[in-house]
C-alpha cells in the first residue's frame, strides 16, 4: 500500500503535488483570515485550525470518492441564459461559490468603509459556529480545483491524500502569521477583499463555461502584493526617519 512512497517517482509526485496544493490553498487562507478576524482574538487560532482541518477532511473524502467525480461534469438539463452553455453540477457549485464570495467580500468592504472611527467602541464579534459553517462552504468550492489537480498528477490515492495532509499542515503553520499580517495592515485587508472579488468573478466565469487561467489571477495577486509591500516598506522607512529626527532634535534641545 505504501510502496509508492519509497520510489523516486512517488516522492517527486508527492513533493510536486504538495506544493501545488499549498498554492491552490492561498485563496482559501485569505478567505479564512478575513472571516476569523470577526471573532474574538482568543478564538481565532481555534477557528483557523478547525477550518483548515475540515478542508483537509473534505479533500480526502472527495479523493476517496474520485470515481464519482466524473458525474459532476454531466449536464443537469439547465443552461446559461443567452449563451446556452449546459450547466453541470460542478458549474452550479462554482456559480454558487462565486456569488457567495462576491456577496461576502462586497459586504466586508462596505462594512470596512462605513465602520465608525470611534476606537472606544468595542467591535461586534461574529458567531463562532456561523464562521466555521461559512469556512466549510467555501472549502467545498475550493476543494474542487484541489482534487482535480491531485487526480490529474498522481495515480496513487495514498500519495494524493498524503499531499493534501502535508499541504494543510503547512497552511495551519502559516495561517496565523498571514491572518495577523492582514489584520495589522488595513490596506492589505482591503487588497485581500479585492482578491476575493476577483476569485468570485473567476468562479462565476468558470461556472458559465468561460475558462480563465488561474495563473493570471495569481500573477495579479503577486504583483499587487509586491506593490503594496514596497508601499509599506517606504512608509516604515519614513516613520523611522521621522522618529530619528525627533530623537535628534530632543537631544539637541
Amino acid at each position: 500500500m505504501f510502496d509508492a512512497f519509497f520510489t523516486a517517482n512517488g516522492l517527486a509526485t508527492l513533493a510536486t503535488l504538495s506544493v501545488l496544493e499549498v498554492i491552490l490553498g492561498i485563496d482559501n487562507l485569505v478567505f479564512i483570515a478575513i472571516l476569523v478576524a470577526r471573532l474574538e482574538p482568543a478564538r481565532q487560532p481555534a477557528a483557523r485550525r478547525i477550518g483548515l482541518g475540515l478542508a483537509m477532511i473534505t479533500r480526502c473524502l472527495l479523493l476517496a470518492t474520485m470515481s464519482h467525480l466524473a458525474h459532476l461534469t454531466h449536464p443537469t438539463g439547465l443552461t446559461v441564459p443567452f449563451s446556452g452553455h449546459p450547466l453541470s453540477f460542478r458549474d452550479l457549485v462554482l456559480l454558487g461559490g462565486g456569488f457567495f464570495l462576491l456577496y461576502k467580500a462586497t459586504k466586508e468592504i462596505h462594512e470596512k468603509l462605513e465602520e465608525d472611527d470611534d476606537e472606544m467602541e468595542p467591535p461586534a464579534h461574529a458567531n463562532f459556529v456561523k464562521i466555521i459553517f461559512q469556512i466549510v462552504v467555501v472549502d467545498i468550492i475550493f476543494s474542487l480545483d484541489s482534487v482535480v489537480t491531485a487526480v490529474g498528477i498522481a495515480d496513487e490515492l495514498e500519495i494524493m491524500i498524503a499531499a493534501v495532509i502535508l499541504a494543510v499542515m503547512v497552511m495551519i503553520i502559516f495561517s496565523g502569521p498571514i491572518s495577523n499580517f492582514i489584520n495589522r495592515h488595513p490596506s492589505i485587508k482591503m487588497l485581500a477583499l479585492s482578491f476575493l472579488i476577483l476569485i468570485g468573478c473567476m468562479l462565476v466565469a468558470e461556472g458559465t463555461g468561460h475558462h480563465i487561467n488561474k495563473g493570471y489571477i495569481y500573477f495579479a495577486m503577486f504583483f499587487s502584493l509586491t506593490v503594496e509591500w514596497l508601499n509599506l516598506s517606504t512608509k516604515k522607512k519614513k516613520k523611522k526617519a521621522r522618529l530619528a529626527l525627533k530623537k535628534a532634535q530632543a537631544e539637541n534641545a
